[in-house]
């Protein structure tokens, strides 16, 4: 592998311009966004994140080895001493540093896979697999002239965390996700959830230190994240909480990886593959639980294996298995046996659909007459990214104080919602209006309503929250069952799709 390169070896040829007074929030987002923008005409805008990313990461930990590695120099007064590994959180082989890469004369691309390969080597515990699959050899993709042109827009600043702390950098890195996510459109939401539903979804969990958390379709962290921030928003031990997440595309799956390391948390897991179809996450012949269950499972998927699942091995079919054409209840299923059976509690987002679809019926009276279920949550219209579908987010728990047992709060926060510039967004008025709610379990006229195990039976097991939650005449008649006119809306689009498919087939054989 080759010794780790002495500080001399890697000193920066701009190194006098490289100042260590701090980055500014807003001149660190233009500075990650111009990088973006060398992209454009060159790459689609839902490939950016597969190469700024990993450049960004790679930059960041060469930054913070030099860092490192001045610090113990001065500490010790020997370089031999500041090179040992225990200096450093993260180990850059020989020639595999950020300004190897700036010096190489040419094929930019093989140096800087090479580089990023050999990195990912020095560090398996942490970092394989951590760059992704980006084609940086594909010089018809990416000319050589854009790869040394981003290489030195990102050479034009210091990411040293004294000069760009990680609670910064976190919140730049999460400023490019809805960048990329405004750019690509409708490949957004598989790595991208609205912010402010992720945090209300958090708060309501309340996770805890030495706590266990699980997102089981990760994308790219953003839930897990989450949670670690708000156990230090409580001003709680946060380095002890544990994150596992599981991600089926290889490159959102790397970015979790860089999100969580960039944000400063070590403590994790991120398996790649499909949760449905392997779920990387067991103990012997049962799914591994865990405390906090945080999701937002890719909405009505019809490409899965039914048939496996009608016979799964690890006992995810309890309330039966869901239709072909779409696989919200597998998931449904996968979470609540993912749930620690003393301190196990989800929020999962969810179109409204899956709180009334005919063919689901069964399944969700299997699922009232559990008594997992708290708390159905109705919310406004854009909160899925880039579609007007309304969010509503399901709340489950293993344990249940006695007073709620055999009862659901139903809360109508549709209303609560902000939109600028195009973007839905709830406003912390709104979380806290929401939250509020939630931890007293009691009706609100108008906008909560408890209801009894019973009564939700006895209506064919609807979780329709209009059904229980009343509103007044004026608003009834302005939204006149939005929800199942969306919801009926899509399974439409769902059968047209099927009929065209077979239709095409059909015209294929002629």
């Amino acid at each position: 592998m080759g010794a780790v390169k002495r500080r001399s070896a890697n000193k920066p040829a701009n190194e006098n311009a490289l100042i260590e007074t701090p980055l500014t929030q807003a001149a660190l987002e233009a500075y990650l966004w111009g990088a973006a923008t060398l992209l454009r005409g060159l790459v689609d805008a839902g490939d950016y994140k597969q190469f700024i990313f990993p450049l960004l990461f790679f930059k960041r930990i060469s930054d913070v080895y030099d860092e490192e590695r001045a610090e113990a120099l001065a500490l010790y007064g020997d370089e031999e001493l500041a090179d040992k590994p225990e200096n450093h959180r993260f180990q850059i082989p020989n020639g595999a540093h950020w300004e190897d890469i700036r010096r190489s004369p040419s094929d930019a691309g093989k140096a800087l896979a090479d580089a990023m390969m050999a990195i990912e080597g020095a560090n398996p515990a942490q970092l394989n697999g951590v760059f992704g699959d980006a084609q940086w050899t594909n010089k018809n993709r990416l000319p050589d002239e854009t790869l040394k042109n981003l290489v030195e827009h990102f050479s034009k600043e210091k990411l040293s965390i004294t000069r760009v702390p990680e609670d910064e950098l976190g919140r730049a890195y999460e400023f490019l996700v809805k960048k990329f996510a405004d750019d690509s459109g409708h490949t957004a939401q598989e790595f991208y959830t609205n912010r402010t539903l992720v945090k209300l979804m958090t708060q309501m969990l309340k996770p805890l230190p030495e706590e266990s958390v699980y997102d089981p379709t990760c994308g790219t962290g953003g839930m897990l994240v989450s949670a670690v921030a708000e156990v230090r928003r409580q001003k709680l031990e946060y380095r002890s909480v544990r994150l596992y997440g599981q991600e089926r595309n290889v490159m959102s799956s790397a970015i979790a990886r860089m999100n969580l390391f960039l944000h400063g948390i070590e403590d994790f897991e991120i398996a790649r593959g499909d949760t449905l179809v392997n779920p990387e996450f067991t103990d012997g012949d049962a799914l591994q639980t865990f405390d906090v269950v945080l999701a937002n499972p890719p909405y009505s998927i019809k490409q899965w294996n039914r048939k496996a699942f009608i016979n799964d091995k690890w006992g995810r079919n309890e309330w039966g298995a869901p239709p072909q054409n779409r696989a919200d209840y597998a998931f449904f299923q996968h979470i609540v046996k993912s749930l620690n059976p003393t301190s196990g509690r989800c929020a999962i987002l969810f179109p409204h659909g899956v709180l009334f679809r005919n063919d689901e019926r069964t399944m969700r009276e299997k699922l009232v007459r559990s008594d997992l279920l708290e708390c159905v949550l109705g919310l406004g219209p854009g909160l899925f990214y880039n579609s007007p579908m309304e969010a509503c987010v399901v709340i489950c728990r293993s344990s249940r104080p006695a007073h709620q047992r055999g009862k659901i709060l139903f809360v109508n926060a549709v209303a609560e919602i902000d939109r600028i510039r195009g973007q839905s967004f709830l406003s912390d008025d709104h979380i806290k209006k929401i939250l509020t709610t939630y931890e007293a379990f009691d009706d609100i006229k108008g906008f909560a309503s408890v209801v009894t195990r019973d009564d939700v039976l006895s209506n064919d097991a609807s979780l329709s929250i209009p059904l229980y939650v009343k509103t007044s005449p004026t608003t009834e008649s302005s939204r006149p069952d939005l929800t199942k006119l969306i919801s009926k809306w899509s399974d439409s689009a769902i059968t047209v799709g099927e009929h065209a498919e077979k239709l095409l087939a059909s015209l294929g054989d002629l």
